[in-house]
């Protein structure tokens, strides 16, 4: 069985931040639409973190690493009367998700290009009713588990910024991986696993859409694991 390891370095971006060239339509899309979308964590949110958008929105969830954001636009899709934060350093996927909220107009959707933790200090208090983390890096060598997002201060910055019955979502397709989120989550007195019985990490939760990365492992024969904790109503962490 794991320990839950040494805390994590958290201003540093691992992993690839650009890939392939990118088309002329994104290019242009990263130089007029993204600075309209961006989170601008050089200034101190909003009163109503809801004034974030271009929207009306009553809620406002977060995803952390959107990858080519076929989630977080689904999900934008399906629930438009709530804002979506969604943050992802690489620069290609940030460039796809780009491409969607043009097409599809959406104005409940939000960018930070970079380190999550970033935008976790930013937030205020109790101000997400939904975290998403989906299909994270694994980092499976040893010597790179502290750099895996789920760690004991990304746990406190987690707990500080959802409200009391707030829902975290968790997926990947590594069981050592989830093995290491149950740990350091179980440990934390701020969340609670939701599960009752196998089919509620064996199955993904209600609307679910799939990403890319998932179907590729469906393909590969590796079966999925989704985990829900929520926030319990307790002060500080």
């Amino acid at each position: 069985m794991q320990g839950t390891g040494p805390l994590p370095e958290r201003r540093h971006v691992h992993g690839r931040q650009k890939g392939p060239r990118l088309r002329r339509r994104q290019s242009g899309l990263l130089a007029t639409l993204l600075p309209r979308l961006a989170v601008a964590l050089d200034r101190p949110p909003p009163p109503r973190l809801a004034d974030l958008f271009s929207r009306p929105v009553d809620d406002v969830h977060l995803e952390i690493g959107f990858g080519g954001g076929e989630h977080l636009a689904a999900a934008a899709a399906a629930a438009p009367n709530t804002g979506f934060v969604g943050c992802e350093p690489f620069i290609n996927g940030v460039a796809k998700l780009l491409v969607a909220v043009e097409e599809h107009g959406f104005g409940n959707i939000v960018i930070h290009v970079g380190d999550a933790g970033e935008v976790l200090d930013w937030l205020p208090d109790a101000a997400l009713g939904r975290v998403w983390l989906l299909y994270p890096d694994p980092w499976p060598k040893r010597r790179h588990w502290k750099r895996r997002f789920v760690n004991p201060n990304n746990a406190d910055a987690l707990a500080r910024v959802m409200r009391p019955g707030a829902e975290l979502r968790f997926a990947t397709d590594w069981p050592d991986y989830a093995d290491w989120t149950l740990r350091h989550l179980a440990a934390h007195r701020a969340f609670e696993w939701t599960a009752e019985q196998a089919a509620d990490w064996r199955c993904p939760w209600p609307g679910w859409p799939g990403t890319r990365y998932e179907a590729k492992a469906l393909r590969e024969g590796r079966r999925p694991c989704y985990l829900t904790f929520r926030r319990r109503p307790t002060v500080g962490t």
